[in-house]
């Protein structure tokens, strides 16, 4: 049986955000979290909308067929919207709990961001949602600052950013990752938005030796056998880097929390002058102020130092009731 506290937090979130979904409804987006349990009272659950599908995310306990379906109905009838549902216990990639939705669930959709179109479906390969709704801010960023740019997406799981880039007026839009599948999707997000020919581009890769060429920097791998696309040193205007808080790989390690300055500096250097930076760091326990002063001081002994570094605020769906947001966005300008 569903804990009746549980429906009333729900409805007290989405009574919290009307304002939000009301703003973000005018500007074309029909994406958004719907409840965000690590903060409004229920860790190990969050609840999101992507257009006709509500996705509900476990991670601590699944729920059962009929506490789904129950939490589904209430959120439905609360929201005012007959959607699709599909509860996801996250076990692993590609592996999820009990629940089992409709065909139609697990169908791909189609959902709304700034106008754009951007694909989701609620179980493939991965375990990520096909866009991340609290970068939205950052995407944001980009549409404002894109225009005439050369743009660099980092780590870009399906493009999200680089598509947005691109829609909004960049001269080109490069986006890197090692998961040709994420990329894959990305090119469908491309394309559903009318984004076709050299001005947006994917390359499947592990970031790092790209980003070091195209900062001028050598390539340092362990072993020969590991090969990685080639690129000489080149300007970017705005450089993209939201990077995984941990992985390794045969380039080197990607540890947010100890070294980003393996992966800001080299960004800082392959800077055009007046280039922007947007950096994001998701671990808990770095400060906004900490990530700030960090990046500050990478840039300074790079010989780049920031002009400008604004931290961008967090929407109302990703609440932080004690201001210190998990994820910090950082606009860096050299």
């Amino acid at each position: 049986m569903l804990d009746t506290d549980l429906l009333h937090a729900v409805d007290v979130a989405i009574l919290r955000r009307r304002g939000l979904v009301e703003r973000l409804l005018r500007e074309g987006t029909d994406c958004f979290r719907v409840f965000h349990g690590v903060a409004e009272g229920a860790p190990g659950l969050a609840i999101d909308r992507y257009g006709p599908l509500l996705l509900i995310q476990t991670w601590r306990a699944p729920l059962s067929h009929d506490d789904a379906e129950t939490l589904s109905a209430h959120v439905q009838q609360a929201l005012g919207l007959p959607l699709h549902c599909v509860a996801n216990h996250r076990i692993g990639p590609g592996k999820f709990g009990a629940h089992m939705p409709t065909e139609a669930a697990l169908q791909e959709h189609v959902c709304k961001e700034g106008g754009l179109s951007f694909l989701v479906q609620a179980r493939h390969r991965g375990q990520d949602p096909w866009l991340y709704l609290d970068l939205r801010q950052g995407r944001a960023a980009v549409r404002n600052l894109a225009k005439n740019r050369a743009v660099l997406n980092l780590f870009a799981y399906t493009c999200g950013v680089g598509v947005t880039a691109a829609a909004h007026g960049a001269l080109e839009s490069i986006n890197v990752d090692f998961a040709q599948t994420a990329l894959a999707v990305g090119q469908n997000n491309a394309e559903k938005n009318n984004i076709r020919g050299a001005r947006f581009s994917t390359v499947a890769s592990d970031c790092i030796p790209i980003l070091r060429q195209l900062a001028g920097k050598p390539v340092l791998r362990r072993g020969r056998e590991f090969r990685f696309v080639k690129f000489a040193p080149r300007p970017f205007d705005l450089v993209f880097l939201d990077p995984p808080r941990w992985a390794k790989g045969p380039f080197g390690a990607v540890d947010v929390a100890r070294d980003y300055a393996s992966l800001f500096k080299p960004c800082v250097l392959t800077l055009a002058e007046g280039g922007i930076v947007i950096a994001t760091n998701h671990v808990p326990e770095v400060s906004a102020t900490d990530f700030a002063s960090q990046l500050r001081r990478i840039a300074e002994k790079a010989g780049r130092p920031l002009k400008e570094l604004d931290l961008l605020p967090v929407d109302e769906d990703f609440p932080a009731f004690d201001g210190s947001p998990p994820l910090k966005v950082a606009v860096c300008r050299v």
